[in-house]
């Protein structure tokens, strides 16, 4: 459409002629792309931090929990700085899916939460399942509120900061 009012405005819109607009984040291949070369940072980092610091079969998952925890400082941290800085559009955006749902999303990990619990409760363990289960939702929300407010050192742009 070159700018002028639709006479018809109950008509269909041709399609041909009609502005194109991208569809959903989440199925935009740049996107995709943004999120996946993040896992394939924090995936392995992830494993490798479970090779170099093994746990005592049945012991409390102390390499997992530090992990989710760290996870969830830096998420804070990350989200609140991000958005600090401005609107959620170009860079920000790339940064946010990759670093934040690629690198953070893949390094942080809710499967080996549960099946870790889940190995402590079929072991009988039922004090070291729950307080692990229940510790690491409560530190992890403490992590995060703690990056947040370290993320709220971040000067905006709106206010004036010097970026």
């Amino acid at each position: 459409m070159d700018g002028r009012r639709d006479p018809n405005p109950t008509l269909p819109v041709d399609p041909d002629t009609a502005p194109r607009t991208p569809g959903p984040l989440h199925v935009r291949p740049s996107a995709i792309a943004a999120v996946a070369a993040g896992g394939l940072l924090g995936a392995p980092l992830r494993y490798q931090l479970g090779v170099w610091f093994t746990q005592a079969s049945g012991g409390w998952p102390v390499t997992t929990f530090a992990i989710n925890v760290a996870g969830a400082f830096l998420l804070g941290l990350l989200l609140e700085a991000l958005t600090r800085l401005g609107p959620d559009t170009r860079w920000r955006r790339r940064v946010r899916l990759c670093a934040g749902t690629g690198v953070l999303g893949s390094f942080t990990t809710y499967s080996t939460l549960a099946v870790d619990t889940d190995l402590l409760l079929r072991g009988h363990q039922w004090w070291a399942a729950g307080s692990y289960a229940v510790g690491t939702v409560l530190a992890g929300l403490v992590a995060t509120i703690a990056g947040i407010a370290v993320g709220v050192r971040v000067r905006s742009r709106h206010a004036g900061g010097v970026r």
